[in-house]
């Protein structure tokens, strides 16, 4: 695949997920976490069986053999995640969520230099600390200072909890090479509704929903569900997933477009930090890139 479709998808899928962010804070006013999981996944699954079966045309006996890998990935990235940022809505805000959730990236590059042996580049890291710095001059408005002063609560701990557990998902996702990636996606999802099926029977769906919470949740299992996991899982297959995961930065970004969209403001403090993240994002891609060329030049010499 391109590298210039694979870096598309790598800014599709923060785009999508920032609509979560967004939309998730009034569907969770009408709807469980569990109901808005299993609802929107069920939305999912109707577009992703087509689309793995009609484009990657797998041997879903041999995807099926995999069920264990799949089950795990399934409760870390597809129940796991989207319910603990759901119930994390209930108790804190939107911003502390997306400040918690930027700490991903260096998750992910901390587990996959440990764990898949990447390595490290002098430009990861300037890409990973400028990015980071992006983030906190957009959630903080230019008052990083103020970081200190913040008063972490329950939701704030289920959004580190729910980021750790996304993390692992992406070092998993990095590791599974031999299963089409939207077949995967689409198998983990049917796993999760099944978990997911009993609890769901159990609290029942929501007795009625507001017009503005039925075009959420549809848009949840459209967008974020379906877009956002296909190009994650494929952009994982072609990229470190310790580049990978610095697009995450592009979430909070994404959410004050978003936002601006909807009528909110935005500050130029704001604009200047986004800029930074995507410096931070097409460094960390463009240059790492010519850094591994030069070192596997190295070793052909």
């Amino acid at each position: 695949m391109k590298k210039s479709y694979v870096l598309l998808f790598l800014c599709l899928a923060p785009l999508f997920w920032a609509g979560n962010y967004v939309l998730g804070e009034y569907v969770v006013e009408e709807m469980t976490p569990i109901q808005m999981t299993f609802i929107r996944w069920a939305i999912a699954i109707v577009l992703l069986w087509p689309l793995a079966h009609y484009i990657e045309r797998p041997v879903w006996k041999d995807v099926w053999k995999s069920w264990k890998l799949l089950t795990t990935m399934s409760l870390l990235g597809i129940i796991g995640y989207n319910f603990l940022l759901y119930e994390a809505l209930k108790y804190t805000t939107p911003v502390n969520a997306s400040l918690v959730n930027s700490i991903s990236p260096i998750l992910i590059v901390v587990l996959s230099t440990f764990l898949l042996r990447e390595r490290l580049t002098r430009w990861n890291l300037i890409g990973l600390v400028l990015s980071l710095g992006g983030v906190l001059m957009v959630l903080t408005n230019g008052r990083i200072g103020d970081l200190a002063e913040v008063q972490y609560n329950a939701g704030d701990l289920l959004m580190l909890l729910a980021v750790l557990l996304w993390s692992v998902y992406s070092i998993m996702g990095r590791k599974m090479t031999a299963i089409p990636p939207i077949a995967a996606t689409a198998v983990s999802v049917i796993i999760g509704l099944v978990i997911l099926l009993p609890v769901t029977l159990y609290q029942g769906l929501p007795s009625s929903v507001s017009t503005q919470g039925l075009l959420g949740i549809t848009y949840m299992g459209l967008f974020p569900s379906v877009g956002a996991f296909v190009f994650w899982n494929v952009s994982l297959r072609y990229i470190d997933a310790s580049r990978v995961g610095i697009f995450l930065y592009l979430i909070p970004v994404f959410t004050a477009i978003i936002s601006l969209l909807m009528g909110k403001t935005i500050t130029a403090v704001q604009i200047a930090g986004g800029i930074m993240v995507f410096i931070g994002v097409y460094i960390n891609g463009k240059k790492a890139k010519k850094e591994s060329l030069k070192e596997q030049n190295k070793h052909d010499v």
